[in-house]
């Protein structure tokens, strides 16, 4: 398309850049106060990017291939976020690396046709074999692209790949919940 990223390895190249410039802006506003200097001049995407980098919201990594995952997670780790995969089509060819990492994916859609190539590694077990290697997940069906209400049925198609029915019901609920940080008003029926 005649603009930059034209590859995977350009655009994780302008977001660790953005990340390193962020965080060294953070160091110096740091600093500067620190020394009762003068601030640096104000750089908005740098202040965009200081709850990220300080782990106050997550980093959603947007990724369908098993390459484009690991990237995120080596970015992560570069950088310290709080990461979460979403999509993470392609997680059933590495679910140890995602296990290991610890980090979160909010799977789907299931329910699709494979309209991009990202997304050929599409299969119906991606999300029982993270689940079985540990990966905490969630299900999504990927709205409006695939509408909300497919939510359900998507649950029960990965329960036919082989996810258990009680680890489906909490990739709906609970595990949701968890991922995005809201499982204190959502997610689980609790006393009180």
């Amino acid at each position: 398309k005649d603009s930059a990223p034209v590859t995977r390895m350009a655009t994780a190249a302008i977001i660790r850049e953005a990340l390193f410039k962020a965080k060294r802006y953070m160091e110096d506003k740091k600093k500067a106060i620190a020394e009762n200097d003068d601030l640096p001049e104000y750089d908005a995407k740098c202040e965009a990017l200081e709850p990220l980098l300080k782990k106050k919201i997550k980093a959603f990594f947007h990724c369908h291939r098993a390459d484009d995952i690991c990237t995120a997670i080596r970015i992560s780790k570069e950088y310290n976020l709080d990461c979460v995969i979403i999509h993470g089509t392609e997680g059933h060819l590495i679910p140890d690396i995602i296990a290991k990492a610890g980090v979160p994916v909010i799977c789907g859609p299931v329910i699709c046709d494979r309209c991009k190539p990202e997304m050929k590694g599409l299969d119906i077990k991606n999300a029982a074999v993270m689940s079985n290697e540990g990966v905490k997940l969630a299900i999504c069906t990927d709205h409006p692209v695939i509408p909300i209400q497919y939510l359900p049925i998507s649950a029960q198609t990965s329960c036919k790949g082989g996810l258990e029915y009680i680890k489906a019901l909490e990739a709906l609920t609970i595990n949701a919940a968890q991922i995005t940080g809201t499982d204190d008003v959502m997610g689980s029926i609790a006393v009180g």
